[in-house]
């Protein structure tokens, strides 16, 4: 594996241009007393654009990513970026940590310096984690393949990378497509793989559910498919029809990815401002307009439909120790743990009191914690 050093660079004429564009963009025609209900709220995007072109620190935002080390390696002629973080550990307890769609690297700045350097966090220096933080594949500074890939060839990837950055054996962690790429790391790569850890169960067992908790469950988890799922069916069959609309609007962009932080966070305690931040939510907005990534990124559910994803081959279950966290996440309920036991050789199982489907951006406390403690029973 081949790989070079990276540092976020925006340069200021494409900044001045994302100015331009966002003042010209016209807004449509709105509902009277529109909120979240119809899609993104034009009262938020609106003050959105305005700390855009006004307020949102751009250089700032680069800088705070670079403040960590990153890479860019060559894995199957495409260049897949990465934060790589050496910790305290020194290399003996890598983690991998993935995430999922509308994130990007961005969802775990917050949890870097308690995960690789917990001696300066309040925590023990025994529970450092060398870190490496990957851009999927088509999203985010990584490279863009030819056409649809989905979370087993990221996975096989991944598993070249770590590999490939000294790493035989690692732990990995994701959440979304990060939870399907640990998954499969754990079935097709699992002499690489030392335990994972879900905050999201996507890649579910090749089983129906019988109990009567599992069918309370499926009925809940149909009814969030319905309500929230459209999204997911448009980017995994016309892809490419939505691409035409959202090319060259980040206006746009944004309205499509606020809107999916707003829906599935747990705004029980606080407002969806207060939760992400306008700036850390716009840094990550940032990641896909500013690398021309949404198409490529929207593609990935598209190229998951291909590879069969979301559900187990026949007979197979993941072996790999498993680690669940189960936040109240609004995307769709958490599956009861008989039913991930089928699929899973669950090894831990905690329920979290708050925090939605971007634990690591709406929880960190909580998901650092249950990592180290996580880490902790895995080290034997």
């Amino acid at each position: 594996m081949e790989s070079r050093p990276f540092q976020v660079v925006w340069p200021p004429a494409e900044l001045a241009r994302l100015r331009e564009r966002l003042r010209a963009t016209p807004f449509p025609r709105v509902p009277e007393m529109a909120g979240w209900e119809y899609g993104c709220d034009p009262t938020f995007l609106a003050a959105l654009r305005d700390h855009w072109i006004e307020g949102y620190d751009a250089e700032a935002a680069a800088a705070g990513l670079n403040r960590h080390p990153q890479i860019l390696a060559r894995i199957e002629g495409l260049d897949i970026h990465a934060i790589h973080v050496v910790g305290e550990a020194e290399g003996r307890r890598p983690l991998l940590l993935t995430h999922g769609w509308p994130g990007s690297v961005v969802e775990f700045l917050d949890v870097i310096g308690p995960l690789a350097f917990p001696s300066r966090h309040g925590g023990e220096a025994r529970d450092a984690f060398d870190l490496v933080i990957p851009s999927l594949p088509g999203f985010g500074f990584s490279g863009k393949p030819r056409a649809p890939v989905g979370a087993r060839t990221a996975a096989r990837m991944f598993d070249a990378l770590m590999r490939g950055l000294g790493y035989p054996r690692y732990r990995a962690q994701g959440g979304d497509w990060g939870a399907a790429v640990s998954a499969w790391l754990a079935l097709e790569h699992t002499a690489s793989v030392r335990a994972i850890h879900l905050n999201y169960v996507l890649v579910q067992p090749d089983a129906s559910p019988e109990m009567a908790e599992e069918t309370a469950w499926k009925a809940a988890f149909d009814a969030s498919q319905q309500r929230l799922g459209a999204y997911a069916q448009l980017q995994g069959t016309k892809p490419q029809s939505l691409a035409y609309a959202m090319q060259d609007n980040p206006l746009a962009q944004a309205a499509w990815i606020a809107e999916r932080f707003h829906d599935w966070a747990d705004l029980r305690e606080r407002p969806f401002e207060a939760v992400f931040g306008t700036d850390r939510l716009l840094t990550n907005i940032m990641t896909y307009v500013m690398n021309d990534a949404f198409t490529t990124a929207a593609w990935f559910y598209a190229g998951a439909a291909a590879e069969g994803i979301r559900r187990m081959p026949p007979g197979r279950r993941v072996e790999v120790p498993t680690a669940l966290a189960a936040y109240p996440d609004p995307r769709s309920p958490f599956p009861p743990r008989g039913w991930v036991e089928r699929g899973y050789a669950v090894s831990r199982w905690t329920e979290q009191p708050r925090g939605g489907h971007f634990a690591a951006m709406e929880a960190p406390e909580s998901f650092v914690a249950d990592l180290r403690a996580w880490g902790r029973e895995t080290d034997g």
